[in-house]
């Protein structure tokens, strides 16, 4: 169980919510992240850290950049059964 609280306290933050669904796009650098995010790079890092080190982000180097991506093998299904889950049975998020 502990890890389930590890897992779901990375998706209570705001901004590694917002830092998926930009990732769930397409893979982006640092300061694409930056850029659409408009947050500043040190805080954007020490989310981006965080996400990596339960794997639900993953980062390739490209010369000087770094490409972070979404784990698509495990997160992108959650998402997609989230996004079921909100419309057959979240009636809170239900559109009126």
């Amino acid at each position: 169980m502990k890890t389930y609280h590890v897992f779901f306290r990375k998706l209570a933050y705001p901004l590694n919510v917002d830092i998926l669904s930009s990732l769930k796009e397409k893979s982006k650098s640092v300061q694409e992240l930056c850029t659409s995010l408009k947050i500043e790079q040190s805080k954007l890092s020490h989310a981006l850290k965080s996400l990596k080190c339960c794997n639900i982000v993953s980062v390739r180097k490209e010369g000087k950049k770094r490409i972070y991506s979404l784990n698509k093998k495990t997160i992108l299904p959650i998402f997609k059964l989230i996004e079921k889950h909100e419309k057959t049975c979240c009636e809170c998020c239900a559109k009126k």
